[in-house]
């Protein structure tokens, strides 16, 4: 073997990790998150859960994907621990599908049929397949698949690369004798660990096993313990993704580590141990792919078939190596914790994730201003406290959600999905300034009350309609963001307009109030005060509902919106008719 085979040996792991990577993130884009969503909505059931797990990670092709994801899902407490049990074994399972698709490099046969099934027969079609779509096709869907094409040509091509360039090591004495020394069970467990750690992926180390196989020399006696191996190191990535989480998400990634550890324990010492009294004589015998893949597959699924009914005690040690401390008690508001950083290596659901806060956000913006006007006239310190904490946790909310979502916008998202983002940042300035102006609401309804002053019945009357009309428009903005329903984001407008119209209406009356002595310089202020806040919400109610409407349109010009909507002069019209008979204030006295 010479310094071109070296060359040439990483030039194929190079591919074949670029190919794994590129396929993986084609998966999940196209997914736009569907998979995880899948996954969130689990049942108790743990056999639906095994199967379920395996079903996403032979997708995904990526067992720790699928586990960071599940170790995030407790951490946000979307799933129990309980829960997690059986995706995490699923998990293990399917990723032995890599191995599957990787040993049909080592297919051999003289027929038309089994020459297709060759890497070197297909991939270049579908290559070609995939470039198409990705150079000459617009449609998305069609663009990930041509990547997801791609994606497994350059790993199947990596995954040749490698097996040519390392078979002339089968000519090598030194290469073979260096081998042998490894199948002691340990030593080749050991090596098996330290490769998946590095790599991060048991599906990648287990491809470099299967590559080594061209060689000859890689015996099942080497290759069993390495597979064991493998499987204990691809552990790695949850428990690094688990630090710094919750404890419940510390004792899913432990689970993962128990799991794997005892099925290998136990797998080894029985195989072993029985090897002394059958001495199983395939053990001699050079390895290939698919020999590799099936001794994956079985120790897998052997150790899932003795697990699964322990899965209670898997779950007893997590709790016992992760114990309760005081300082757990008290936890991360519950809402935040769904803006977990590990989804953000899986943009789609991340943006599903986001869009909750925001749609949580908003309902609660929403309630911070019902819950001042209620004040109106009935002032109580709880219920102003309450506007107030909300207040701070709006600001919360809007300062790690917009920090979640820019980080979320550098990542390549599908066109949908960057819908979602551009509305859910140009909404939750407003969302976040509607809680501030609740609390505008308060201030001049408690300095009221500090003062013992209060509206006259009929100020009352006419607030209280205004007040309809602004809890209508709050409502049908926060259902038009949850539903990203255009339909309603457009009857919002006209609502507007209405809301202008009877503000300036409110002050006409107020003055005649005045003229009449009927009310006093500072109420009217007051009431001014309060008008021009229910004016100002509906105003940002608008800018949310433009913005739905804009973003489908991929246009972003909110005051241009709002001209050309008014220029439908019959269908505004109509509208406005519609709530102003709806919220028609009550005749002024003489």
């Amino acid at each position: 073997m010479d310094i071109f085979n070296i060359l040439s040996m990483l030039g194929g792991l190079a591919l074949f990790l670029y190919g794994m990577h590129v396929m993986g993130d084609a998966l999940a884009k196209m997914s736009g998150g569907k998979l995880e969503k899948i996954l969130e909505k689990l049942t108790s059931n743990r056999l639906s859960a095994v199967l379920l797990g395996a079903g996403v990670t032979a997708v995904i092709q990526s067992s720790g994907a699928t586990t960071v994801m599940v170790v995030g899902f407790v951490n946000s407490g979307i799933m129990k621990l309980n829960q997690a049990v059986g995706i995490i074994m699923g998990a293990n399972i399917g990723t032995t599908a890599t191995s599957w698709l990787l040993s049909l490099t080592g297919i051999e046969g003289g027929n038309l049929f089994v020459q297709m099934l060759k890497p070197t027969s297909f991939t270049p079609i579908l290559a070609v397949i995939g470039a198409v779509f990705v150079v000459f096709c617009k449609s998305e869907k069609k663009h990930n698949l041509g990547t997801i094409f791609l994606g497994f040509s350059i790993l199947m091509y990596g995954m040749t690369a490698m097996s040519t360039a390392v078979e002339p090591l089968k000519d090598v004495p030194e290469f073979t004798s260096i081998l042998t020394k490894f199948t002691n069970p340990i030593l080749g467990l050991i090596v098996g660990l330290v490769l998946t750690t590095i790599m991060q992926s048991s599906s990648v180390s287990v491809g470099i096993l299967q590559a080594l196989c061209s060689t000859g020399a890689v015996s099942y006696a080497l290759a069993i313990p390495i597979i064991m191996g493998q499987n204990i190191g691809s552990c790695t990535t949850a428990i690094l993704s688990s630090m710094g989480s919750s404890k419940d998400a510390k004792r899913a990634a432990a689970v993962h580590f128990y799991f794997n550890v005892i099925g290998t324990a136990v797998f080894m010492i029985g195989f072993y141990v029985s090897n002394i009294f059958l001495q199983y004589d395939f053990l001699q015998i050079a390895a290939n792919p698919a020999g590799i893949a099936v001794v994956h597959s079985l120790f897998n699924v052997a150790a899932t078939l003795v697990l699964l009914p322990l899965a209670g005690f898997l779950e007893f040690l997590a709790v016992k190596t992760i114990k309760d401390k005081d300082e757990d008690v008290e936890e991360r508001d519950n809402v935040l914790q769904l803006l977990d950083p590990v989804f953000l290596d899986r943009p789609g659901f991340a943006i599903m994730q986001s869009r909750k806060v925001a749609i949580h956000m908003a309902h609660t913006s929403r309630e911070s201003v019902l819950q001042a006007v209620s004040l109106i006239g009935n002032f109580d310190e709880q219920k102003a406290q309450h506007v107030r904490d909300i207040e701070d946790l709006i600001d919360r909310y809007e300062d790690e959600l917009g920090t979640y979502l820019l980080r979320l916008s550098s990542k390549d998202l599908s066109k949908e999905d960057s819908h979602i983002l551009s509305v859910l940042l140009h909404s939750i300035g407003d969302i976040e300034r509607i809680s501030d102006l609740a609390v505008n609401i308060l201030l001049g309804v408690e300095q009221m009350h500090q003062k013992e002053q209060s509206f006259s019945k009929k100020a009352m009357e006419e607030l209280s309609v205004y007040g309809r009309a602004l809890s209508d428009i709050l409502d049908m903005t926060v259902s038009a963001l949850e539903n990203n329903d255009r339909e309603m984001a457009a009857m919002v407008q006209p609502l507007e307009d209405l809301i202008d119209d009877m503000n300036k209406e409110l002050k006409k009356r107020h003055v005649k109030r005045l003229r009449k002595g009927k009310c006093t310089i500072e109420l009217g202020l007051s009431l001014s005060d309060i008008t021009d806040t229910y004016e100002r919400i509906s105003d940002h109610c608008s800018n949310i509902a433009v913005c739905i409407i804009q973003v489908e349109e991929d246009e972003m010009d909110t005051h241009g919106y709002r001209k050309e909507v008014k220029t439908d002069e019959l269908w505004f019209e109509n509208q406005y008719i519609a709530f102003e008979q709806k919220y028609m204030l009550p005749q002024s006295g003489k």
